[in-house]
C-alpha cells in the first residue's frame, strides 16, 4: 500500500477556469484532506482562445489572481459546488487515472495485465454513455443569451434562455498515448431551444449544433505520495448547425451570429462537464481495482493498484498486488519476481496469476487439520491389502507387535503445498506424514510405521463465476520411512497402498477445500467470459 509523507500539497488543474489547491494530511494512519480557499490561493486564470473554423481551445496555467465563483453561470455554480463535495473521491481516482497516463517501471508481486484499447472503449462508453452519466451532468446547462443584428430587414436580434434539451447519438472512442496519456473523444449532437426575439416578432427557436470534444489528459509528479493531475487541452469543435423558426424568418447573418456565439461559449461550458464525469468514471473503475474479497471462510485477498499502470499503442498495463490475509491472522507473505505477459493479439484482457501469489493463496485453502480413522474397508476400500502388506513386514519374534488388534491411521499436512507452474502443466507439491500405530487398552500408543509421502498432484484449472478453480489429481508419490516402533526398515511394497489410501481420503479433502475457489479481481468490470486459460513458466495467464 501506498503511504503519503506528513503533509502534502496536490494541485488539481482542470481543464477549464478554475483551479484549487487541497492538502492532504497523513500523520495519523487515517488520511485528511483539507481544500485552502479560492479567494485564499493564489491563481491566474489565462483564458486563450484559438478561434479558427469553428474550433475553440481551452487551457488554464496558475498563477497569482483571483477566481470570482458568481462569474459562473449558475448552474455552473452549482456544478462547482458538487465538485467540491466529491473531491475527496477524486483523490482516490487520481492514482488511477494517473495510472493510465504514466509508464511504470516497477514489477510487483502478485498480478499483471494488459487492457486493449477497445476494451477500454468499451468501458469507457458503457460509463460514460450508455448508464447516462453524461446526460446526467449535462442537463439543465443554460448557455448566455445571444444578442446581434441579422434578423429580418437587420432588425436587432436576441436569443434568451437557450438551454440543453437532449443529447443525441453520443459516440466516445478512446486512444492510448505509449507514454504520454489517454485522449478522449465525445462526438454527439446537442438539441437546444430557447426563445427568439427578431425586431418585435417573439417565437421559439430550435438548434441542432454538432459536437466533438476531445481532451487531452495528463498525469505528472508522482512521487512519494506527491501527485499532480492535468486535464489540459479540451478541444470542442462545432460541425453541421441547424437552426429552426417556426415563422422561417431566418437570414445567413442569424447562423452565423448562432455559429459565432456558440463557438465562443460552448468549449467552456462542455469541458467542466466532461472532466467531471471523467473523474466520477475513474472513480468507478479504480473500485474494480481496490477490493477486499472473501475466500471463503478462511480469509481475504486484497487487491489493489500496485504501481502506476503504463500506456502503449495497444494496451493498458496494470500491476495488482493480491495480499492474502488469514482471519484473524497475518498476511500471508509471497514474493516479487518478473514475468512478461503474452500479447493480446485480438484479445480484450490478459490476466497474470504469478506463481508467487498462488501459492500464498493455497496456504490459505489448504488447512487440513489431522485425519484419523480405524484401517477398515468403511474408511477406504484397500484397508486389509494395506493390513496384509504392513504385517509381512513386522520382524519375526516382535513381542511387543498388536497381533490381531486392529490399526489405526493418521494422516497430517506437513508444510504448505507449493504450485509449479511449467509450459502448459500445473503441479502442486504437498508433503503428508502416515502415521499406522496400535492403541492398547491401557491409552499407550504403538507406532508400527511413521511414513513421509511426498506428492505430486496433477493440477485441472478453470474459472467459475469469476473464480479460479484448481481440481488435483494423484500424479506420482514418493514415499520415505521416518521410524517405526517394532523394527520395519523396508518399506518399498507399501508404495501402491499408501497411494490409494491418500487418493481415497485425502484427496477428496484437498478439491473440497479447493472447490471454493480463488475470487479474482474485476478489472475494469470486463467480465470474464469465453477464457482461454494457458500456463506458462511462472505464470498462469487469464485471456479474455
Amino acid at each position: 500500500m501506498t503511504h503519503f509523507m506528513d503533509t502534502t500539497a496536490i494541485n488539481l488543474k482542470l481543464g477549464f477556469n478554475r483551479a484549487y489547491i487541497y492538502e492532504v494530511s497523513t500523520a495519523s494512519p487515517r488520511c485528511f484532506l483539507s481544500r485552502k480557499s479560492v479567494s485564499s490561493a493564489a491563481f491566474e486564470t489565462e483564458m486563450s482562445t484559438e478561434k479558427k473554423g469553428g474550433r475553440r481551445r481551452v487551457s488554464t496555467t496558475s498563477s497569482r489572481a483571483r477566481a470570482d465563483p458568481r462569474a459562473l453561470p449558475s448552474w455552473l455554480q452549482l456544478m462547482q459546488g458538487s465538485l467540491l463535495e466529491m473531491t475527496m473521491l477524486k483523490l482516490f481516482g487520481i492514482v488511477f487515472f494517473c495510472g493510465l497516463l504514466s509508464p511504470s517501471q516497477e514489477v510487483l508481486s502478485g498480478l499483471s495485465c494488459a487492457v486493449s484499447a477497445g476494451a477500454m472503449q468499451n468501458v469507457l462508453s458503457d460509463a460514460i454513455l450508455q448508464n447516462g452519466l453524461l446526460q446526467q451532468h449535462l442537463q439543465g446547462l443554460v448557455l448566455p443569451n445571444i444578442l446581434g443584428e441579422g434578423g429580418l430587414l437587420n432588425s436587432p436580434t436576441s436569443i434568451t434562455g437557450l438551454h440543453l434539451v437532449k443529447v443525441w447519438l453520443p459516440k466516445l472512442s478512446v486512444v492510448l498515448l505509449p507514454g504520454i496519456g489517454v485522449q478522449l473523444t465525445i462526438a454527439a449532437k446537442l438539441e437546444l431551444s430557447g426563445n427568439c426575439l427578431v425586431g418585435l416578432l417573439s417565437e421559439l427557436i430550435d438548434i441542432l449544433v454538432d459536437v466533438n470534444i476531445t481532451a487531452n489528459i495528463k498525469c505528472t509528479n508522482f512521487e512519494s505520495g506527491t501527485v499532480q493531475v492535468v486535464i489540459e487541452d479540451c478541444l470542442c469543435i462545432l460541425g453541421a448547425i441547424k437552426i429552426k423558426l417556426l415563422s422561417g424568418l431566418l437570414s445567413l447573418s442569424v447562423n452565423e451570429i448562432v455559429l459565432n456565439q456558440l463557438t465562443a461559449t460552448l468549449p467552456g461550458l462542455l469541458c467542466p462537464v466532461v472532466d467531471i464525469v471523467v473523474n466520477l468514471v475513474n472513480i468507478q473503475l479504480l473500485g474494480t481495482l481496490n477490493a477486499v474479497i472473501p475466500v471463503g471462510t478462511a480469509g481475504t485477498i486484497h487487491y489493489q493498484l500496485a504501481s502506476l499502470p503504463f500506456t502503449s499503442g495497444l494496451f493498458l498495463g496494470l500491476d495488482l498486488d493480491g495480499a492474502v490475509k488469514q482471519v484473524g491472522g497475518s498476511i500471508i507473505p509471497h514474493d516479487s519476481s518478473p514475468s512478461a505477459l503474452p500479447p493480446l493479439l485480438d484479445r480484450l484482457l490478459v490476466l497474470g496469476l504469478r506463481q508467487s501469489f498462488l501459492n500464498a493463496v493455497l496456504s490459505l485453502l489448504i488447512q487440513i487439520p489431522p485425519q484419523t480413522f480405524p484401517c477398515t474397508s468403511e474408511a477406504f476400500s484397500g484397508a486389509s491389502h494395506l493390513q496384509e502388506a504392513i504385517t509381512t513386514l513386522i520382524p519375526a519374534g516382535c513381542s511387543a507387535c498388536p497381533g490381531t488388534s486392529p490399526l489405526s491411521i493418521k494422516l497430517a499436512l506437513s508444510g504448505n503445498p507449493l504450485i509449479l507452474l511449467e509450459e502448459n502443466k500445473a503441479t502442486v507439491e504437498l508433503s503428508v506424514v502416515i502415521q499406522v500405530f496400535v492403541k492398547s487398552l491401557d491409552g499407550s500408543i504403538l507406532n508400527l510405521l511413521l511414513l513421509k509421502a511426498d506428492l505430486a498432484l496433477n493440477a485441472r484449472v478453470s474459472i467459475a463465476g469469476g473464480r479460479l478453480v484448481l481440481g488435483l489429481s494423484l500424479g506420482s508419490t514418493s514415499l520415505s520411512l521416518e521410524s517405526s516402533d517394532v523394527g520395519i526398515s523396508n518399506i518399498s511394497d507399501l508404495k501402491p497402498h499408501c497411494s490409494s489410501l491418500l487418493a481415497e481420503t485425502l484427496l477428496p479433502l484437498l478439491n473440497g477445500a479447493l472447490g471454493v475457489g480463488i475470487p479474482l479481481p474485476n478489472v475494469l468490470g470486463i467480465p470474464l467470459l469465453k477464457v482461454d486459460i494457458r500456463i506458462l513458466v511462472g505464470l498462469l495467464v487469464i485471456l479474455v
